[in-house]
């Protein structure tokens, strides 16, 4: 067995006091050379004067310390409400599209059950349908005037057949919606009151990135949450007419038509959006400009609609090789991809292929700018476009046409009136429009418009889009309607029917 090397004791303390004993004269040597050139700089500063030693100044600070919200919350949040919604839906028994149901179908036929007994033929087979309001859902807004008008999100408020804003103080009231429109997500509302609380309206345009900003609003129904953070940019193409304002303030769903509020107590924007992949916050918020929502404001106010200009142009963007290929110094402008047949651009002469530079004699840095400075512009207004064609500017005189305006909102106090229906199924249907079509196999289905009856018993909606009727495919309204003049009323109908991404077979059985 081999051993290892190994040293005396005694070897190691002799090694290891020798170690102290040269450390030590060191040290006292390096002691002494110390003071000795100490006292000689002493004495040598007392005959004559020391070099300058040059230091730069120290920067001032940019920032210092971090803002205190309380007044800022307590001047503005009076007038921040919360906002509910409620609508009004159609439920019958047996719905084709309900999971539960559909899961205990399987169940019993998986394992052999046998079906539940039918009512008896002297009974009523067929429920009708029966309307409920149910919650919608939650958002914000703020109140703007003493009278009453209050500022939200379209989305907070759509399809809601009630809408009621809730005060700081509790107090209630049921809103009237003035107004609407999708396009910038603005909506007016307006309750009954005098003296009400309000906010200040701000100037969108003066905002800078790296200002302080808050929000408050309802997220997930909490009234009256504050949170803090700063403009991120000031103008983000997120928005089709809007640059909209981006932030890092926190926004959740409930915050949607709060106010954004600089640190002077005003307005300068609605929360709208956020980037999320969870549903929930995650770093990145926008707000609407208040200076391009009060121009919807206006338009909502006095007519119900916002009436914007149009060209009949599909537009992109022009790439810097493209840029070069025509001849342009810059990739600047919006390259015209598709002229709309006797719209405006075709009939004042623009063509496929041309850049179009300016709008009125306002330049177009990017394509985002041109749809924004036309749905500014009255309709039937005179417009100068510069285009660029063929390696040189042109300046063309095109009159504005008039964008498909938003439908007006249905008044609270108004009901809808439904179209008779005049077929034993209980149904009217119409003909898909070019958007629902690049949605269907091969463009096929109806889409139904009313039910009552035998189609409302089983469960049919409006909304719903007919794809087959008895293996059938439904080109069209017209011939729908001519197979069922033929139908027998006494069997039974098979559908295929499509409600958003599902689709399912239903059987609507003859009465009694």
């Amino acid at each position: 067995m081999k051993k290892g090397r190994s040293f005396p004791v005694e070897k190691h303390i002799s090694i290891l006091i020798s170690s102290v004993l040269i450390s030590a004269s060191v040290f006292s040597a390096v002691s002494l050379f110390g003071t000795a050139n100490n006292a000689n700089a002493q004495a040598s500063s007392s005959a004559q004067s020391n070099p300058v030693t040059t230091v730069a100044p120290q920067a001032p600070l940019l920032v210092s310390g971090l803002p205190d919200f309380t007044q800022l919350v307590e001047k503005t949040s009076s007038a921040v409400v919360n906002i509910r919604t409620t609508q009004k839906i159609t439920q019958v028994q047996g719905d084709p599209f309900n999971e539960d149901e559909q899961a205990q179908e399987l169940f019993r036929r998986f394992f052999g059950i046998p079906a539940p007994q039918q009512a008896p033929k002297n009974r009523r087979q067929v429920p009708r349908p029966q309307e409920q309001e149910v919650p919608r859902g939650v958002g914000s807004g703020f109140i703007v005037s003493q009278d009453g008008y209050v500022l939200t999100n379209a989305h907070v408020v759509e399809d809601a057949s009630e809408v009621v804003v809730k005060l700081t103080d509790k107090r209630e009231f049921k809103a009237k919606v003035i107004g609407s429109d999708r396009r910038t997500d603005v909506a007016v509302l307006k309750i009954e009151g005098n003296k009400l609380p309000k906010i200040a309206i701000g100037d969108s345009d003066k905002i800078k990135a790296g200002e302080w900003v808050i929000a408050i609003g309802s997220p997930f129904n909490l009234d009256n949450t504050v949170t803090s953070g700063i403009i991120s940019s000031k103008a983000r193409d997120t928005g089709d007419y809007l640059p909209l304002i981006q932030t890092d303030v926190a926004v959740n769903p409930g915050n949607s038509g709060g106010p954004l509020i600089n640190m002077r107590g005003e307005v300068i924007g609605i929360n709208s959006q956020i980037y999320s992949r969870s549903g929930g916050y995650m770093g990145i918020s926008f707000a609407i400009p208040i200076d391009e929502a009060m121009r919807v404001v206006e338009q909502l106010k006095s007519s119900g609609v916002v009436s914007r200009g149009r060209m009949g142009v599909e537009i992109g963007d022009l790439s810097k090789e493209v840029a070069e290929s025509l001849g342009l110094s810059k990739a600047q402008g919006a390259l015209v991809a598709r002229v709309e047949t006797s719209g405006p651009a075709d009939k004042a002469g623009i063509q496929e292929g041309d850049v179009i530079l300016k709008f009125n004699g306002n330049a177009i840095e990017k394509r985002s700018d041109l749809p924004r400075m036309v749905g500014a512009t009255k309709p039937g207004s005179k417009a100068i476009v510069s285009v660029w064609r063929k390696g040189s500017a042109k300046d063309i005189t095109m009159t504005v046409g008039e964008a498909d305006a938003d439908k007006p909102i249905q008044k609270n106090d108004k009901k809808i009136k439904k179209e008779k229906v005049e077929n034993h199924l209980g149904v009217t249907v119409s003909d898909l429009n070019d958007a629902q079509k690049r949605g269907m196999p091969n463009g096929n289905g109806v889409v139904i418009d009313s039910v009552d009856g035998l189609a409302a018993g089983s469960g049919l909606r409006p909304g719903d889009i007919i794809l087959m009727m008895n293996n059938v495919d439904i080109k069209d309204a017209k011939q729908f309607d001519a197979m069922l003049a033929k139908l027998d009323i006494k069997k039974s109908v098979v559908l295929l029917v499509r409600r958003g991404e599902a689709s399912q077979f239903l059987v609507i059985r003859p009465a009694g």
